[in-house]
């Protein structure tokens, strides 16, 4: 793909906690169009890589580029600039008290207001197919306090697809979903890449990135184990060796994609 593809990009980031690297010598390109989804063990880096992108995660070596301005640093884009064009479904949200779901939606257009409560004009109907494609319109007036968790996962979500931006990242967007809404979110996030969104998402569920990926980032310990198409990533040989348990590749008998499933000691064996 051309250059001109690549929305957001981090090159050579070496990313710490507390002084401890966590991530060190990752590249990684997000491309219009393109769902790029980054698996791997706990603590492989995943979440914190996707921070550093968002701008929640200063580097300490490395570049973090949306086109070609700078995100961190003197020239760097403004903070409105960047949440026009870039937003971040978290695992960790607060609960608002007292606050509608609508709200709490429409809190995803801030950047486009010259004040909390300047005006927007296309606020009302980003907000609305927001609500629509994540199905929390019927919920619209009820309290945010109120809700599951899985209710309250599809509401962050509709909020930063009220922020309409050209980059979508999300870290673990099925987490606390029933079956139901895993599939229509992950229906929601191939759409919009189709549509022509970047989009970069952790996602523990293996098959669920078999699904809807187009590009697969491996990471194990802090650096990129295998990067490229869903075959050549998610493979018994790879699995195995970046989870320390043996898994099974196979492609599922019903829709044909790649099915990813550990073997432990109690699972019966593939004849």
């Amino acid at each position: 793909m051309p250059a001109e593809d690549v929305l957001l990009d981090g090159h050579d980031l070496v990313l710490a906690h507390h002084e401890q690297a966590v991530v060190e010598g990752v590249s990684l390109e997000l491309r219009t169009g393109t769902v790029t989804a980054l698996v791997g063990p706990n603590g492989s880096g995943k979440s914190t890589l996707l921070r550093s992108l968002a701008r929640l995660h200063r580097p300490r070596e490395g570049k973090v580029r949306l086109g070609d301005r700078a995100v961190w640093g003197p020239n760097a884009l403004s903070g409105k600039e960047f949440a026009r064009n870039v937003t971040l479904l978290t695992q960790q949200r607060p609960t608002p008290t007292g606050v509608s779901v609508r709200d709490v939606v429409s809190y995803g257009r801030y950047p486009y207001r010259s004040g909390w409560r300047g005006m927007d004009t296309d606020g009302a109907e980003a907000i609305r197919r927001a609500m629509e494609l994540t199905g929390v319109t019927a919920m619209a007036e009820r309290g945010v306090d109120e809700l599951s968790g899985g209710e309250l996962q599809r509401v962050w979500l509709a909020s930063c697809l009220a922020q309409q931006t050209s980059v979508l990242l999300l870290d673990e967007p099925t987490n606390h979903l029933d079956l139901r809404y895993q599939v229509e979110i992950l229906d929601v996030v191939r759409d919009l890449a189709d549509e022509g969104v970047a989009v970069g998402v952790v996602l523990h569920d293996l098959d669920h990135a078999a699904i809807i990926a187009d590009h697969v980032v491996l990471l194990g310990e802090g650096r990129i184990m295998a990067s490229g198409g869903i075959g050549q990533v998610l493979t018994a040989e790879h699995l195995s060796l970046a989870y320390g348990v043996t898994v099974h590749v196979a492609n599922d008998p019903v829709t044909g994609a790649i099915h990813c499933r550990p073997l432990g000691r109690h699972t019966p064996r593939p004849a």
